[in-house]
């Protein structure tokens, strides 16, 4: 006699209210992972003594398999199939669960366990290396990770869809919907809009200065600066920690647990408030999901595009526009009265906005920042088609800057190895910091045109109507709707890239004076 599949049984003997409680018990088990995966994947590289590093990538090794054990289990499956054949039964929720669980598992079902194990042992270790590379300008120690690492990504991508160019599986994997042909799009409208800007503000004669924020500043008194930065953005204390590390990041493992990291330089105040205004923006959307999507797949940012869109927006549409210029030069003169005595909000505002190419993308200007992301696109794309390997990259790096920003590389601590992206696998995450960008500012338009006043919040030091227009229409939705969806709804029309270029051509033009 042949024997039942179990899941047929199951579909014959559907239980709604049942499943609703498998639904429930297997995201009480997938948030446990991921809560742990993300403690131990972010306090981890910040606390961890070196020889820990092995043992870290086992355990996180074991944790992920046990996550995808759960998840493309065969009865999983039915069950989500089940479930998504009852919509008025299981509700709004639940419907937006089971999609984002459909997307998740279909993403990770055909890759082999070994496979996505050895991949999380091997960007730990990777990630290690870039490290002490990057302290020691050695990017031959890393070379052979970044080759393996594309190698596994490749191998992996063909397992998720055998059909779709490599570069386009990990593009979608961060911001679901896109491809190299949507991105070339993106950066075609950028460049023309970027590329002559710069130019004409490199032969103007009223360039801005930042001498005002020249000099040295105590670094403990900076960390002290960093917490009153998170408080006047607005993030629950309460729920924050701040740590130190060499690559700034967030890393959400709940509403009620955020880790913003950064990294400060006592010749380089600005970059210490720029780069946590940046991460705060990311902790801002995480501790601001809905908390009915609490320990939910639900309960994170739905995109990275539109994570980078929220810290990328109070980094840059906020901290460095000239209303907020006040508030913030008030905080610095609390922590450093002395040096900024004498400093009037224009000519921080100034300071702040200095468009000049540089070699660090995390130091640089609104203005030369979407080519510092177009160099990285370019060459991921090299490395996934074959066009490149990693013994090219520092070439190609120096090439590119000289090409696009008009800088010589002198080393790769500040060319290649600059960036923790690569060592952590994120091939494919590089260009939703530039499309960030840009939802940020079809967001604010949207915002304005909704009634908020933005300057008039930004003056006052006093961000709530900002927060709140962006927790009612973007983040208290976390995964439950796409990007796409998001900016339909927020802002009545699909994304559109010109809202971008006209607020960068409208703010140099006038502060260069074009």
């Amino acid at each position: 006699m042949a024997e039942t599949d179990p899941t047929q049984i199951n579909a014959a003997l559907s239980n709604p209210r049942a499943d609703m409680e498998a639904l429930d018990d297997l995201e009480r088990r997938l948030f446990s992972l991921r809560y742990a995966m993300a403690e131990i994947g972010s306090l981890g590289p910040v606390i961890d003594p070196p020889k820990a590093t092995a043992q870290r990538g086992e355990a996180l090794a074991h944790l992920q398999q046990m996550s995808v054990e759960a998840l493309c289990d065969p009865a999983t499956g039915a069950l989500l199939d089940r479930l998504s054949q009852e919509p008025e039964l299981v509700g709004e929720t639940r419907l937006a669960q089971i999609k984002v669980l459909r997307r998740d598992r279909a993403s990770l079902l055909d890759v082999p366990a070994e496979e996505q194990a050895a991949f999380s042992r091997l960007t730990v270790e990777a990630n290690d290396v870039w490290r002490r590379a990057k302290a020691a300008n050695d990017w031959t120690s890393f070379e052979p990770y970044v080759d393996r690492i594309v190698e596994s990504m490749r191998r992996i991508a063909g397992y998720k869809n055998a059909e779709k160019d490599p570069y386009d599986v990990w593009l979608d994997e961060f911001e679901h919907g896109t491809d190299r042909a949507f991105y070339d799009r993106f950066f075609s409208q950028v460049k023309d809009c970027v590329v002559p800007l710069l130019a004409d503000c490199m032969a103007s004669r009223h360039k801005p200065t930042h001498k005002c924020v020249d000099g040295s500043f105590d670094v403990e008194r900076q960390w002290r600066l960093a917490d009153d930065l998170a408080r006047l953005e607005g993030l629950d204390m309460d729920a924050l920690w701040i740590g130190r590390t060499e690559h700034p990041f967030t890393c959400g493992m709940s509403r009620d647990f955020v880790v913003v990291t950064g990294h400060v330089y006592a010749d380089n105040l600005l970059s210490n408030v720029f780069s946590i205004l940046h991460e705060g923006g990311h902790a801002l959307y995480e501790q601001n999901v809905d908390a009915a999507y609490a320990a939910t797949s639900l309960a994170e940012g739905t995109s990275m595009g539109m994570h980078e869109a929220q810290s990328r927006f109070f980094e840059n549409l906020v901290g460095r526009s000239e209303a907020f210029a006040a508030p913030l030069l008030a905080v610095l003169r609390k922590h450093f009265p002395g040096q900024f005595a004498r400093v009037t909000p224009h000519l921080l505002y100034l300071a702040e906005n200095c468009a000049e190419p540089g070699l660090v993308r995390t130091e640089a200007d609104e203005l030369t920042y979407p080519l510092h992301i177009l160099v990285r696109y370019e060459i991921e794309q090299m490395l996934f088609s074959g066009e490149a390997t990693a013994a090219d990259v520092p070439r190609l790096w120096a090439e590119k800057y000289r090409a696009y920003l008009g800088v010589s590389v002198p080393d790769d601590t500040r060319g290649a190895l600059q960036d923790t992206h690569w060592s952590d696998g994120s091939f494919g995450y590089f260009p939703t910091y530039a499309l960030g960008s840009a939802f940020g500012a079809q967001l604010k338009a949207a915002m304005v045109r909704g009634g908020v006043d933005f300057e008039g919040a930004c003056a006052a030091g006093d961000l709530a109507p900002v927060r709140a227009w962006l927790r009612d229409n973007i983040w208290h939705w976390g995964r439950a709707k796409d990007s796409g969806e998001l900016i339909q709804a927020a802002c009545g029309e699909p994304f559109l890239a010109s809202y971008y270029t006209d607020y960068l051509t409208t703010k140099f033009t006038s502060l260069y004076r074009l």
